[in-house]
């Protein structure tokens, strides 16, 4: 009876839909039929240091998996800027002043260039939620930030390569 119990749970656990990672052959393309681009680090424009390498490593793991990215000889160069980095209180606990969830916030602009001519530009603003620590720890608190700006810094990537490649 176990082990029936336990085939039948491991085939509904094969047919659940994926995690949202694809593996692709080299997706749509960039403007002016670019393939590869160079991604270097992106400026920080916001007064938060260390910025720049979190949305570095998202930008160019967005176009890893989408097979463009390539190195400074690649026909395209995608320069970003990341122009703005908030946090707030986005929902207060109910019947106190204490947060129940914090907001970070950011605005990422990203360039498409051939040689020194520039092909497109975007915008990508977006949020994400995140838990405060119980208890007031600061460094759970604060855990759970960078791992909100990880996140955020995912979801603008993929955003500002989808909206470059389509137009």
């Amino acid at each position: 009876m176990t082990r029936t119990l336990g085939a039948v749970v491991w085939l509904v656990f094969l047919a659940q839909p994926g995690c949202g990672y694809r593996f692709t052959a080299g997706g749509a393309g960039f403007p002016d039929g670019i393939k590869k681009v160079f991604a270097p680090v992106i400026v920080n424009r916001t007064p938060e240091p260390g910025l720049e390498g979190v949305f570095t490593e998202a930008l160019r793991e967005q176009l890893s998996r989408g097979g463009h990215l390539g190195g400074e000889a690649s026909e395209g160069r995608l320069e970003g800027e990341l122009l703005t980095v908030g946090a707030a209180v986005a929902q207060l606990a109910p019947g106190t002043s204490g947060p129940l969830t914090y907001r970070v916030s950011a605005t990422l602009r990203v360039r498409l260039f051939r040689g020194g001519t520039l092909l497109a530009q975007t915008d990508v603003y977006g949020t994400e939620d995140y838990l405060p620590a119980l208890r007031a720890d600061v460094l759970t608190t604060e855990a759970n930030r960078q791992a909100a700006i990880r996140r955020l810094a995912s979801a603008l990537a993929a955003d500002a390569v989808a909206r470059l490649q389509t137009g």
